[in-house]
């Protein structure tokens, strides 16, 4: 089946990003001029969703205000003759239909997931989680989603991205247990395994924040215990799922710029920055001449 659906938990209390998380939701925050929650929705709407599920918390209905209409603005900005800025407003609100649900305790990433079970019905969906940015492809680039609903395509299978990363990086993502050669773009797993030691990982292929599921995930939250602090993990649920049907691993060649956290979203600003028209030629001479004073 078609791919046409994305959920995108975004309930969490930013604390990384205090005090500029205090009144506003972290995925509100802009990369460069773009809050962050906008390239992931793009992204999606890229990959073929045209219907997107926020999962949100109490305080952040900003993030749907952002993706609805607004009337007042688009009236001064079509009054004042600012055409550009009216036009990009208004395509913000025709990206997609954008609808949002509230997860009411901090009960997890699987259970996020799991309120979205009525919205994907009986069809695949995506996940995707809004920390991670993933531009739209330049050059040679590979465009992230776009190949995972390929493999699901060609597998009928649950899908997640992944890549390698250094083994100092290791503690810091769940882990996949590849049952193949990970020389291939894709690869089926046996099991996943949350921020394990070095020593102990099964592999250095990370998983990324990007998942294609069938709606077969859901009996599997279910069926997860839940873990420290009463969360259900969806790397658990990822776990059971691939005992019972096939669960492949793609391995995404190209960028996956982390924003949730001070120094990465800095490197992702600058990156993001760059790959702008507008920006590109006056940020690389300022880059240059800021690099010749260090």
């Amino acid at each position: 089946m078609p791919v046409h659906k994305a959920v995108i938990p975004a309930a969490g209390l930013g604390t990384r990003f205090l005090p500029a998380t205090k009144s506003q939701a972290k995925e509100m925050i802009p990369v460069v001029d773009k809050p962050g929650i906008q390239y992931v929705v793009e992204e999606a709407v890229r990959g073929g969703a045209s219907d997107i599920l926020l999962v949100t918390s109490r305080g952040k209905s900003a993030m749907e205000d952002h993706f609805d209409r607004s009337l007042e603005l688009e009236y001064h900005l079509e009054r004042t003759g600012k055409t550009a800025e009216l036009q990009e407003v208004r395509s913000i609100a025709a990206l997609a239909n954008v609808a949002a649900v509230r997860q009411k305790e901090p009960r997890g990433f699987g259970d996020a997931v799991l309120l979205g079970r009525s919205f994907a019905g009986s069809d695949p969906f995506v996940v995707m989680v809004g920390d991670e940015i993933v531009p739209e492809p330049q050059g040679d680039e590979d465009p992230l989603i776009e190949r995972m609903v390929e493999i699901h395509e060609r597998e009928g299978a649950n899908v997640l991205a992944v890549q390698q990363v250094e083994r100092s990086a290791i503690p810091s993502y769940g882990i996949v247990t590849p049952a193949g050669s990970v020389e291939r773009e894709a690869v089926r797993i046996e099991g996943m395994v949350e921020k394990p030691a070095v020593a102990d990982a099964p592999s250095d292929l990370a998983a990324r924040g990007r998942y294609l599921f069938n709606p077969s995930i859901f009996e599997a939250i279910e069926e997860t215990s839940e873990g420290v602090g009463g969360e259900i993990q969806l790397t658990d649920a990822i776990n059971l799922l691939a005992q019972r049907e096939p669960v492949f691993a793609y391995v995404h060649r190209g960028p996956i710029l982390d924003v949730g956290k001070k120094l990465d979203y800095l490197k992702a600003s600058i990156e993001l920055a760059l790959r702008r028209p507008d920006l590109s030629d006056a940020f690389r001479e300022w880059l240059r001449e800021r690099a010749a004073r260090l």
